[in-house]
Parts: structure tokens; C-alpha cells; sequence
């Protein structure tokens, strides 16, 4: 008798693409909303400037995440300190 899960093919793909596809924009559309209404009213552009810079930090953190080219930017920066002849 074999397990449901082996029968039916589940898996995590359908909630993983509905995260990235629905959940992902809805949060950085959010975020950044909010960075605009909290520091653009009072006139702070540096604070506002210095969030920015994070959330893009967050965004190409979750972009190699999501795409896996982390792998390649690591073989490549190993690449470039590694003695091949």
C-alpha cells in the first residue's frame, strides 16, 4: 500500500509559486508605501534614502534566493581568488 503523498504527486511547488507570484509583490508594494508615508512626509530623504537601500538589499537577497544564482555568483567570486593553472 503505498503513502497518499506518492500516489497524487504532492508536493511544495504549488505554495512556493503562490508566494512568489501573489504574496512577494503584495508585500514589497507595502513596504514600500509605507517607506513613503512614513519618511517622505516629514522631510527626511536620507532616512527615506537609507531604507530604500535596505529593502534592494532584501530584494536581490530574495531574488537569489528564489532564482538559485547565488551558486553561480559564489563559483564565480571563488573563481576569482582561486590559483587554477
Amino acid at each position: 500500500m503505498d503513502p497518499l503523498a506518492q500516489q497524487t504527486g504532492l508536493g511544495t511547488e504549488g505554495i512556493r509559486g503562490w508566494i512568489i507570484n501573489n504574496l512577494l509583490p503584495l508585500l514589497l508594494l507595502t513596504v514600500a508605501l509605507l517607506l513613503l508615508w512614513l519618511g517622505g512626509g516629514k522631510g527626511d530623504n536620507a532616512g527615506v534614502m537609507r531604507r530604500v537601500v535596505g529593502v534592494f538589499v532584501a530584494l536581490a537577497l530574495i531574488g537569489f534566493a528564489v532564482t538559485g544564482a547565488g551558486v553561480d555568483i559564489g563559483t564565480f567570486i571563488a573563481g576569482l581568488f582561486s590559483t587554477s593553472g
